[in-house]
C-alpha cells in the first residue's frame, strides 16, 4: 500500500498508544501496528470490500450523528434509510443531554415528546426551527441556528471515504466500524 492513504507521522502519534501493544492490554500485537490501521483506512476510501455475511438493514442505512461546539463527531447511530430522524434522536440524545446547553436541529426534530420535552426537562436550550405546518410557531435563536453547518460539513468529509460513501458493507456492525475510524481520520486532521 502506497503512503496516499496513510497516516502522517504526528497522527500516528496521537494515537499510536491507544492500540494493543502494551502488557496492560488485552489482544494480539500486529507485527506492524501502523501498517495494519493504514490497511484498515485504505480498504474504506478505496472501497475494497470485505467478504461478509448479509444483514438487512434497509435497501440504505442512515447515519445520524452528534457533534461538538466545532463539529467533530461525538456519536454515531445507524437506522434503516426508511426510517425517521427521531429513531436516532432517541438513540444519541439521552446520553448527552448531562453534557449540553443547547442543542441545534434542523426542523424535522421539532417533536414535542421525543426531543422538546426532553429538552427542557434537561434544562437545555432547544435551537430547533419549528414546523411550517405548527399551529403555534415557537420561537428559536436564529443566530445559534446559522452554526449548524457544522455538522452538515462533516457528511462530505466522511463521504470521501468510498467504502463509507457507497456501505460495501454489509452487516451494520462492521459499516458502524468504518464510520468511527473514518471519523477518527477526519478528527485527527
Amino acid at each position: 500500500m502506497g503512503r496516499r492513504y496513510g497516516l502522517r507521522d504526528d497522527q500516528w502519534e496521537r494515537i499510536e498508544h491507544l492500540l494493543p501493544d502494551r502488557e496492560e492490554t488485552v489482544g494480539v500485537t500486529a507485527k506492524d501496528n501502523r501498517l495494519c490501521v493504514e490497511a484498515v483506512i485504505y480498504r474504506y476510501r478505496a472501497g475494497i470490500p470485505w467478504r461478509d455475511l448479509p444483514e438487512r438493514c434497509g435497501l440504505t442505512t442512515k447515519i445520524h450523528t452528534s457533534c461538538d461546539a466545532l463539529g467533530n463527531p461525538t456519536g454515531f447511530h445507524l437506522t434503516p434509510g426508511q426510517a425517521s430522524d427521531l429513531e436516532g434522536t432517541d438513540a444519541l440524545l439521552p446520553d448527552l443531554l448531562a453534557s449540553i446547553q443547547s442543542f441545534l436541529a434542523d426542523n424535522a426534530y421539532d417533536a414535542r415528546e421525543r426531543v422538546l420535552d426532553l429538552l427542557e426537562k434537561a434544562g437545555v436550550q432547544s435551537v430547533i426551527p419549528p414546523r411550517k405546518n405548527r399551529k403555534e410557531q415557537r420561537a428559536y435563536d436564529e443566530e445559534m441556528y446559522k452554526a449548524r453547518h457544522l455538522i452538515e460539513n462533516f457528511f462530505p468529509k466522511l463521504k470521501q471515504f468510498r467504502g463509507v460513501a457507497t456501505r460495501y458493507d454489509k452487516r451494520a456492525q462492521t459499516f458502524l466500524g468504518a464510520v468511527y475510524l473514518a471519523a477518527a481520520v477526519i478528527w485527527l486532521n
